[in-house]
């Protein structure tokens, strides 16, 4: 079998690599992202890899489809760039990874808060420089804090058990309750209550057309003054404009996001030496209360193995028509 990996950077491909040797598939990387002006470099292979900021809609499946390609292997556990339906009329399988390292994401939206409330990336740069000033630097305890969770899966059980330590009330928003996390004393709640009662909003439900800017101008109006919102989940989740008016506003007290609406166009790449366009991410960094990283949270050790070791368990099962145990139906 010849798979062809998009959107590869030297890690991936270092990955798979050491994970594949004994392999009997033959692994082709491509830098550029799959959509339907690179479909055309699949042709002659069977399986495509692909990551979340490909865009694999119904004219990139029929490019695929012509090509002879069967599978659509995702190494992360989003799909919201995959036309699932389209997929299907095309016979085309979609196998996704659908948990690495939830531990991965949600330490890394406790690592958001705890740096933009206790402005340790300020503190650092300061220090560097002779500078041993505590002006400007006071936060606040998260002891007693109301967190909001919205999404309860895997990655936002995760984060609520994490946080819990920190001694927060936890309320949380999810269209399935855990009653594990209730046991341990999460509080479900209306969408509205939780917008009302956090301190610090924390996003970790997927992305479709009930979630996508989930944090707009009527949900932002709902929450605290001074708000903190977390974003490691999908960058539609928020409705960029409306933050940045809440940011304007001083209702946002802090923005954290590892995510972003357009990301596509912008993460994963140097661009240090480049003219950025993208007026809005520009006024994002402008703000000295808001932090982001380039989706990195799921960026450990720990997770990228198990992203690569469930890729090629998924292409495996499919090339020797076993049960596709993480098959996007």
């Amino acid at each position: 079998m010849k798979i062809a990996v998009f959107s590869t950077k030297s890690y991936d491909q270092e990955y798979f690599e050491n994970y594949s040797i004994d392999s009997q598939y033959t692994f082709s990387f491509f830098e550029t992202a799959l959509n339907k002006n690179t479909a055309s470099l699949t042709n002659g292979f069977d399986t495509v890899c692909i990551f979340v900021n490909d865009s694999v809609d119904k004219n990139t499946i029929e490019i695929l489809s012509k090509n002879g390609i069967r599978l659509i292997a995702l190494r992360c556990a989003g799909f919201n760039n995959v036309d699932i339906e389209a997929a299907k009329s095309n016979n085309i399988k979609v196998v996704r990874v659908p948990a690495y390292s939830p531990e991965a994401v949600a330490e890394h939206a406790v690592a958001l808060i705890l740096t933009l409330n206790r402005k340790t990336h300020k503190a650092y740069n300061r220090v560097r420089e002779g500078n041993f000033s505590l002006k400007n630097l006071i936060g606040f305890n998260l002891y007693g804090k109301t967190i909001g969770v919205i999404g309860t899966g895997q990655i936002g059980a995760t984060f609520c058990r994490i946080i819990k330590g920190f001694g927060c009330k936890i309320i949380a928003f999810d269209v399935s309750k855990s009653d594990e996390l209730v046991q341990q004393g999460v509080e479900y709640l209306s969408l509205d209550e939780v917008f009302q009662q956090c301190d610090i909003l924390s996003l970790h439900c997927p992305l479709n057309a009930s979630t996508k800017h989930i944090v707009n101008e009527k949900s932002i109006a709902l929450m605290k003054d001074g708000v903190m919102i977390i974003n490691t989940s999908r960058g539609a989740l928020i409705n960029t404009a409306d933050v940045i008016t809440g940011l304007t506003s001083k209702k946002i007290g802090y923005l954290g996001i590892d995510v972003y609406e357009q990301e596509e166009k912008l993460f994963f790449e140097d661009l240090s030496e480049s003219i950025i366009e993208d007026d809005l991410i520009l006024k994002l960094i402008s703000f000295p209360n808001v932090l982001i990283t380039s989706h990195q949270a799921y960026f450990t050790k720990e997770a990228m193995d198990e992203i690569t070791t469930t890729t090629l368990q998924n292409i495996e099962a499919f090339d020797k028509n076993l049960e596709l145990k993480n098959e996007v139906v």
